[in-house]
C-alpha cells in the first residue's frame, strides 16, 4: 500500500483541494445569498431588463428612461403572468367550491358501503386477528396524523419564505433599475480595478459556463413544454374538464424538484377509485405513467445535449451526491456543477490542477479529445 500512497498523494490532496474548494465556495454562496438576497436577485432582475434598456437606449432614449421602461414592462409581464395563473386558480377551486357538496356525498356514500363491508368481515375474523387490525390502524392513523402536521409545517413555511422573497424581489427591481442606468460606470470601475485572474475567471464563466447553462435552461423548458403537451393530449382523449387549466398547472408542478406530474395526478386517480370511477382514474394513472416514463427517456439526451454530457447515469448520480451533501439547493445546482466541471475538463484546467504519475499511463489522463478534434477540423478549413 505505501508505494501506492508516494504515487497518488498528489493526486489525491489535488482532488480533495478542489472538492474543499466546491464545498468552500456553495457554503459561502449560500450564506452570502442569506445575509444580502435582494442583491443577487437584483443581478437575475438586472439580466432579464438589460436587453429592452439597451434597444431602447440604441433607439435615441436617455439610458434612465430606457431602464425605468424596461422594468416597468417587466413588472407588467410579471403581473400578467400572476394574473393569469390566480385566474385559472381561481376558476378551478370555485367551481371545486361549487361540486364540493356533490363530492361530499359520494364519499360519503362509498365510505358508508366500505364501512358495511369491512364490519361483516371483521366481524367473521378471530378476535387476535381483529386486534392486530386495529393495532395496524392506529399506527397507520399515527403515521397520517405525522405526514398531515409536517404538511401544515411546511405549508406555513413555504407561506413565510414567500412573503419574505416577495420582499426581497421587490427590492431586487429596485437595485436591478439603479445598476441598469449605472452599467457603464460599473463597467470601467472592474475593468480598471479588477486583478487580472479574476477577468480570465470572468471570462471563462461568461464564453463557457453561462453559455452552457443558458441551454439548459431552454432545455428545461423544451421539457416543461413536452411535460404540458403529454398531459394536455391525455386530458383531452379522457374528456376531462378544464384540460388546458390542469395541463399548466401539472406543467408548472413540473419546474418543482422532486414533485411533477405525480403529484396532481397520484391524488385525483385515489378519489376517483374511492368514487367509483375506476375508468377515468386508470386513464390518468395511464396519462400519467405514459408522461413520466417520455420525460425520463428525454432528459437525458435533451439535457444531456445542451450541457455537452450525454450519460443518465452520471447526471443522476451527481444529482443525488448533491443532494447528500447541499440538500434542495444541491439538487438545483447540480446541473450548474456539471457544467462547470465539464468545462473545466474540456478547456484543460483540470490536467493543470490535478497530478498523476506519468509512469502510470500510457497517455495522459482528461485528454481533450474534442479540443484536438476542433483543430483538426481548423486545420483543415485552413487547407481547403
Amino acid at each position: 500500500m505505501l508505494p501506492l500512497y508516494k504515487k497518488y498523494w498528489r493526486t489525491v490532496f489535488d482532488i480533495g483541494l478542489i472538492v474543499l474548494t466546491v464545498y468552500l465556495v456553495m457554503f459561502v454562496s449560500s450564506k452570502l445569498y442569506q445575509l444580502a438576497a435582494p442583491v443577487f436577485l437584483s443581478f437575475v432582475v438586472f439580466w432579464c431588463i438589460e436587453p429592452a434598456a439597451r434597444y431602447f437606449h440604441r433607439k435615441g432614449m436617455k439610458k434612465p428612461f430606457a431602464s425605468a421602461l424596461s422594468v416597468l414592462l417587466f413588472i407588467i409581464l410579471l403581473l400578467a403572468i400572476f394574473f393569469g395563473l390566480g385566474l385559472i386558480l381561481v376558476t378551478q377551486f370555485t367551481k371545486v367550491a361549487q361540486n364540493l357538496p356533490q363530492y361530499t356525498q359520494i364519499i360519503q356514500a362509498e365510505f358508508t358501503r366500505y364501512l358495511h363491508l369491512s364490519q361483516d368481515k371483521i366481524a367473521a375474523l378471530p378476535p387476535s386477528v381483529t386486534e392486530r387490525v386495529n393495532d395496524y390502524f392506529a399506527t397507520a392513523t399515527t403515521i397520517a396524523t405525522k405526514w398531515a402536521q409536517l404538511g401544515l409545517s411546511f405549508f406555513i413555511q413555504f407561506l413565510s419564505s414567500f412573503t419574505v422573497f416577495m420582499g426581497n424581489f421587490a427590492i431586487a427591481i429596485i437595485l436591478a433599475f439603479f445598476l441598469s442606468m449605472e452599467i457603464n460606470l460599473w463597467k470601467g470601475i472592474a475593468r480598471s480595478k479588477t486583478p487580472k485572474t479574476l477577468k480570465t475567471a470572468y471570462l471563462f464563466l461568461k464564453n463557457h459556463v453561462l453559455k452552457a447553462i443558458s441551454a439548459f435552461l431552454k432545455a428545461q423548458a423544451l421539457l416543461v413544454g413536452i411535460t404540458f403537451v403529454l398531459v394536455f393530449i391525455g386530458l383531452l382523449i379522457l374528456q376531462v374538464d378544464n384540460a388546458l387549466s390542469l395541463a399548466l398547472v401539472a406543467a408548472l408542478f413540473d419546474i418543482l424538484p422532486l414533485l411533477g406530474v405525480p403529484v396532481i395526478f397520484i391524488p385525483w386517480a385515489v378519489y376517483l377509485f374511492i368514487t367509483g370511477n375506476t375508468g377515468l382514474a386508470v386513464g390518468l394513472l395511464i396519462v400519467m405513467a405514459v408522461t413520466v416514463i417520455v420525460r425520463q427517456l428525454a432528459e437525458p439526451k435533451i439535457t444531456g445535449n445542451s450541457i455537452g454530457v450525454s450519460s443518465a447515469y452520471l447526471m443522476l448520480s451527481f444529482a443525488i451526491i448533491s443532494l447528500s451533501i447541499f440538500g434542495l439547493a444541491g439538487l438545483i445546482l447540480s446541473p450548474i456543477l456539471i457544467i462547470l466541471l465539464k468545462e473545466l475538463w474540456q478547456q484543460g484546467y483540470l490536467q493543470k490542477w490535478i497530478r498523476f504519475p506519468t509512469e502510470e499511463f500510457d497517455e495522459p489522463p482528461f485528454i481533450v479529445k474534442i479540443q484536438e478534434e476542433d483543430r483538426e477540423a481548423t486545420r483543415g478549413t485552413q487547407e481547403d
